[in-house]
């Protein structure tokens, strides 16, 4: 029989989705799932991204262009002069989620066998990514003592070797809530600018900052836009997880040319999605003062709840909407699997994600599980204290 590649076989599962069959064998036995496994928000799409859709007046539902429509790219550029990046039309390439944008930045800038170095734990499907670009991940550290701060740049810098092209993060962070400060910023360009590498920041999560703490772009750090690329989302800002589109963004013109003709394999970005986006541009400020409140909210209420429960640890996130939870078991794997298999409270069980996809360095993230709190805080106050009584069954 035929046989699959190296790279497919390769290529990890994803920890968000693989216990999905065993949702299913729970919701057969007619159980109440609270899913804190995955990243997908439960606000309402703005209103007016829908309506876009709705009552467009083509004839032909025909291609854009490769690196996204005219009108849309100068509307993403004049959204982000509003928080202090100054970008045209021009350093934009509209891709079918923040996914592509990654693969197009990859390919962009690394051949096979070359190096990147990603602070983990981090966005597990960074992973596949590399993978399929042929690329290696090089983890450096972080830890949840710190609540998963920037590793020290002399860490960093312990990694490079000539194989090493980039330093990727997320900002604020997927899977641990962790926003950069400005001066740790300063610190990765300071680092990229002396080893000649790329800045590659996954900003998707922008918006949603917490405590008065203001998000900082690379691309505010004057020193290195030739250095940096932007991956961007409309996903998570407006709740438009389906519409599939995002962006590659950076003054370098020959990363954006190069980039250009990854974006022109695949034709172009969707027409009806561009369209909803653009729309979206237009939410007022309201919406994300209401949502960053809810978000809050929901963050105290999980913390306090997680935080009742013996040798439960929990990092406090500053931003997106996520945290990293450490637990007393040995396999958080095999403990997932158990609470939707084998457990359930008056008909009711969670599904969480397994931390260990996230990290890259095998046996790491054991004990830990990632909890995204996108359900209102009555269900984040429920599905507490069904892992608490879990906890204690499973231990028993």
């Amino acid at each position: 029989m035929p046989k699959i590649s190296n790279k497919g076989a390769a290529m990890p599962q994803s920890p968000i989705r693989k216990l999905v069959p065993y949702a299913e064998l729970a919701y057969q036995k007619g159980h109440t799932v609270y899913h804190l496994n995955i990243g997908q928000p439960d606000i309402k799409t703005p209103q007016g991204a829908l309506d876009a859709v709705k009552v467009h007046s083509l004839d032909i539902l025909a291609y854009t262009r490769s690196e996204g429509s005219d009108l849309y790219r100068s509307k993403i550029a004049d959204y982000y002069s509003k928080h202090k990046i100054n970008v045209t039309k021009e350093d934009i390439i509209v891709t079918t989620g923040g996914s592509e944008a990654l693969l197009f930045a990859f390919g962009s800038i690394m051949d096979a066998d070359d190096e990147i170095i990603i602070p983990e734990p981090f966005y597990a499907n960074y992973n596949g990514f590399s993978t399929a670009s042929g690329v290696k991940v090089v983890p450096v550290v972080s830890k949840i003592d710190n609540n998963f701060a920037l590793p020290p740049i002399d860490e960093f810098e312990k990694l490079i070797t000539p194989k090493t092209k980039a330093i990727l993060i997320c900002n604020p962070g997927n899977p641990t809530g962790y926003l950069y400060s400005k001066e740790e910023i300063k610190k990765l360009a300071s680092i990229v600018k002396k080893h000649d590498l790329f800045l590659v920041a996954d900003e998707v999560y922008r918006e949603f900052t917490y405590d008065g703490e203001e998000h900082y772009s690379i691309m505010q750090e004057e020193s290195i836009v030739e250095n940096s690329i932007i991956i961007d989302s409309v996903s998570k800002r407006y709740s438009m997880c389906g519409a599939r589109i995002g962006c590659l963004v950076s003054k370098n013109k020959d990363v954006i040319q190069t980039a250009l003709k990854f974006a022109q394999a695949r034709l172009s970005p969707p027409t009806l999605a561009q369209i909803a986006s653009e729309a979206a541009l237009l939410t007022p400020q309201s919406y994300f003062d209401d949502v960053k409140n809810e978000y809050v909210d929901r963050r105290n209420t999980l913390v306090r709840e997680l935080e009742k429960i013996d040798g439960v640890k929990v990092a406090k996130p500053k931003g997106a909407f996520y945290c990293i939870v450490e637990l007393p078991v040995k396999n958080s794997d095999d403990f997932a699997q158990w609470l939707l298999e084998s457990f359930d409270l008056n008909g009711e069980t969670v599904m969480v994600a397994p931390a260990a996809g996230f990290y890259s360095t095998p046996n790491t993230g054991l004990n830990q599980i990632r909890i995204a709190y996108v359900l209102q805080k009555e269900s984040l106050i429920k599905a507490a204290n069904i892992l608490k009584e879990a906890l204690k069954q499973y231990n028993s």
